[in-house]
């Protein structure tokens, strides 16, 4: 396994870039330490897969430079950065048993056949394929197959790390948890640094120790599922994470006061001085409380998901959503009131950081 840094990467897929937006990766400054679980997430075109290619080595980067335990393999092909990397589609050999497809990678290095035969059996055993061992891979489903991706990309002990880019993009939905918890539990056990591309907001969240979300070529907030859930720093992962989103709402700040529209609120400390912009108050649906006291709103659609109730309405012009529980009465003339420990500041995009007690 490996500490893998990003030391001011940037690429762009023309000659000659003149300014940012010719960039597909802005400049990347990150370390992903050794043995952490990381999923790089954002929408298509975001440079996800990009970044990952640079990583694995498929890509060089136009500047900057990667280093694995503090070595610079900037230059190093694929083969000699000793990684593992899962694509979305897998690649298996059809005309190999499954067992045979596992032990590829090791006999391909020289790996003693004892040593071989020990490893392809505990990693035959780990992804469930015991009862098809023996069997050519032709013919088996696109999840068996991306089983065997994965189990090749584990197969080797020594390597500094495993990619995957959209692995289960493939996979039938029932057997997208099955997989994603093995994996998690391949990490726990072995301890692999592991990068795991998707634009599933699921699967990221559910793999990941710290997620990176990305968005335009760069790379707007890294974090665990809680953080990036409660205190979002870019208005893209408030809206690109959870279901819904983020309520959104034009803003005006008086040090520890928002206006929105008519209403005004406190806010949960103090803002400084803020750059002339758009300045947004940011509200998860869920910290929303929908009653007779409060702001009054209309309601646009009520969605009922099983346990829960998504309550669309209009405040002062805005359209916001409330999650509630399903057994919830929605008034007829309802209000919502916002959880003020849960509001965060926008300014141009970027949160503010409140002065508490202020």
């Amino acid at each position: 396994m490996a500490r893998i840094d990003l030391d001011n990467i940037r690429h762009a897929y023309m000659a000659n870039p003149a300014g940012d937006e010719d960039y597909a990766l802005k400049k990347v400054h990150h370390t992903f330490v050794d043995g952490g679980a990381y999923a790089l997430l954002g929408p298509s075109g975001c440079g996800k897969t990009t970044l990952l290619n640079i990583i694995s080595g498929l890509l060089r980067p136009s500047e900057g430079q990667i280093l694995f335990d503090k070595r610079d393999v900037t230059d190093l092909p694929t083969e000699a950065r000793n990684i593992a990397q899962v694509f979305q589609f897998p690649v298996v050999y059809d005309t190999m048993t499954v067992y045979d497809n596992l032990a590829f990678p090791l006999r391909n290095r020289g790996v003693a056949e004892d040593v071989v035969d020990k490893r392809v059996r505990e990693i035959i055993t780990m992804i469930g394929l015991e009862e098809r061992a023996r069997r050519k891979a032709q013919g088996l489903t696109a999840d068996e197959k991306q089983k065997i991706s994965l189990g090749r990309g584990l197969a080797r002990a020594d390597v500094n790390a495993i990619l995957f880019d959209e692995p289960l993009t493939v996979i039938d939905p029932h057997m997208k948890w099955e997989l994603r918890t093995q994996l998690k539990e391949l990490h726990r056990r072995f301890g692999y640094t592991m990068v795991y591309v998707t634009h599933d907001q699921t699967e990221a969240l559910t793999f990941a120790d710290n997620v990176v979300v990305m968005y335009e070529g760069e790379i707007v907030q890294i974090g665990t599922p809680e953080e990036l859930f409660e205190r979002p720093r870019h208005t893209f992962v408030g809206y690109f994470i959870g279901s819904p989103g983020m309520n959104l709402l034009p803003a005006a700040v008086d040090g520890a006061m928002v206006r929105i529209g008519s209403q005004t609120l406190k806010l949960p400390g103090r803002a400084g001085a803020l750059d002339a912009g758009r300045v947004e108050l940011g509200i998860r649906p869920e910290f929303v409380r929908l009653g007779r006291e409060g702001m009054p709103v209309s309601i646009t659609k009520v969605e009922d998901i099983g346990r829960k109730k998504i309550v669309r309405a209009e405040l002062e012009g805005e359209t916001i959503a409330a999650v509630i529980d399903e057994d919830t009465e929605v008034p007829a003339e309802p209000h919502v009131v916002f959880d003020p420990a849960r509001l965060n500041l926008y300014a141009n995009s970027w949160r503010v950081e409140l002065e508490r007690g202020a």
